[in-house]
């Protein structure tokens, strides 16, 4: 049982691993561009597979009203970026997300929906806008399309994750509780780094 529960928790996170450095719009396509995107930078990636864990640590509806927050806001997010709105400190809080992301799976911590939507919103803001900043050649509508696709499945492999690891029992709580550190300790070499 724990082996196949180590085999599945492995293929999840290396699902979410990045697949390939960004690409040009120009020779594989805006919805390409987008694809790749979220998968090339490790506070990104963090943070995504974060949000599908800490959504199956809380369990009910949270499973997908706050990956779908997320993903909602983010595209707010990307939409305000594209009419020129910009946001102080849009890199350091994306590190912040990464670490109190990793410090919520840590915690386990069960707050109401509403919160757990909000702060997730919140740090979906501010990668919106950073997906907007790094737009570059790609069509807006093709290159939105591609990340929250790629979103779509990090925060997939982290739900698929958090599923797995809760039919560890307490192993399973362990590693769970293990990940969320290291994704928190990771956040914080983002912030100095």
């Amino acid at each position: 049982m724990l082996k196949r529960l180590a085999v599945a928790a492995a293929a999840l996170v290396a699902g979410a691993a990045p697949a390939f450095a960004h690409l040009n719009p120009a020779e594989h396509g805006s919805v390409m561009a987008g694809i790749s995107h979220p998968l090339t930078g490790l506070d990104h990636i963090l943070a995504m597979v974060a949000v599908g864990l800490w959504a199956a640590q809380i369990g009910g509806r949270a499973v997908y009203l706050v990956p779908a927050a997320f993903v909602g806001t983010m595209l707010l997010g990307f939409v305000l970026g594209l009419a020129g709105v910009s946001l102080p400190f849009v890199e350091p809080m994306i590190a912040a997300s990464v670490l109190a992301l990793g410090l919520f799976v840590a915690a386990s911590a069960r707050l109401p929906l509403a919160a757990s939507i909000g702060v997730v919103g919140v740090f979906a803001l501010f990668h919106g806008i950073a997906h907007a900043a790094e737009l570059g050649g790609a069509g807006a509508l093709d290159f939105g399309i591609g990340f929250v696709a790629s979103t779509a499945l990090l925060h997939g492999a982290g739900i698929g994750l958090g599923f797995v690891l809760a039919r560890g029992g307490k192993l399973g709580t362990s590693l769970a509780r293990a990940l969320g550190a290291g994704t928190a300790v990771a956040g914080i070499a983002l912030m100095v780094g």
